[in-house]
């Protein structure tokens, strides 16, 4: 199987063209995700598929073999990689995930990539939520016996926020997998620890439901800044420092957002059907 690499801020994909080969099984994606021993990726991006909604359909799938609605950083990717591959230019396309449809503009002069996201929602139904119908904003959570604060948002896909004064990797990799199975999540969540900076600036920590530590996320980037903003913490423009580097998103009245940021085309890697015979159970 012949994949693209690509990294948006070190997170990074497998693109694979459906052209090339079929879609992998869920443990065949474990393998090939696998840091030792696969090519290594945070996901496979799988398409350009057919749509009937977009000019392009796109599936992204986990390294655990589970399948994402929606990646703010895949699709920036998957963006690049049209526009590489000559499929598409610099005029806006449009994108269909699982989580909806999207919006995408390749900036040639300077490399950013611009994807309108859609609009976030804090509502329990939507993300979802356990419980009684809500907005789900700064309640309790219980996580290993500690009570935290959080907010929850979607997407497209579900996201915890928790506002915290101090955030670091450690505390991602301390509460993160905690909070991505806890119960009040039946689809299970992607988590962001949360520094406010100040009007304009926040900072933010990443555990991704099925990849785990994450260096960047365009998803987890506009839910955060959604969440900042509907707190009162931020403005409308709002940039999102992450380990892997910045992202900037415009929140506009409706609280659809505008994410805008760059992805790195890493090279081609073929995958060796021989390295299958792994177990990684």
């Amino acid at each position: 199987m012949r994949f693209s690499k690509y990294h948006a801020l070190g997170n990074d994909y497998l693109v694979l063209d459906p052209d090339d080969a079929d879609l992998p099984s869920e443990r065949e994606i474990r393998v090939i995700c696998h840091r030792n021993f696969g090519l290594g990726s945070d996901g496979i991006l799988y398409g350009p598929l057919p749509s009937e909604r977009a000019a392009f359909g796109l599936r992204i799938l986990n390294p655990d073999g589970s399948e994402a609605e929606k990646s703010g950083n895949g699709l920036r990717i998957f963006a690049k990689y049209l526009f590489e591959t000559d499929r598409a230019g610099t005029d806006p396309f449009t994108v269909e995930t699982p989580g909806g449809v999207v919006s995408c503009q390749v900036h040639q002069n300077d490399g950013r990539i611009e994807v309108e996201m859609g609009r976030v929602s804090f509502h329990s139904d939507q993300i979802p939520v356990a419980g009684p119908p809500r907005e789900v904003l700064d309640e309790e959570i219980d996580v290993a016996g500690t009570m935290h604060r959080y907010s929850a948002a979607t997407i497209g896909n579900p996201h915890c926020v928790l506002v915290m004064d101090g955030i670091s990797s450690e505390l991602a990799h301390r509460l993160g997998a905690a909070l991505e199975t806890h119960p009040n999540f039946p689809n299970r969540t992607n988590v962001q620890f949360l520094k406010v900076l100040d009007r304009a600036n926040i900072a933010v920590e990443i555990w991704e439901r099925g990849a785990g530590y994450t260096l960047a996320s365009g998803s987890s980037s506009s839910a955060a800044a959604a969440v900042a903003h509907r707190l009162g913490h931020v403005d409308d423009h709002v940039t999102v420092h992450m380990p892997g580097g910045i992202i900037q998103i415009v929140i506009d009245s409706d609280y659809a957002i505008r994410m805008t940021g760059p992805a790195t085309r890493v090279g081609e890697m073929v995958f060796d059907r021989a390295a299958l015979a792994v177990d990684l159970a």
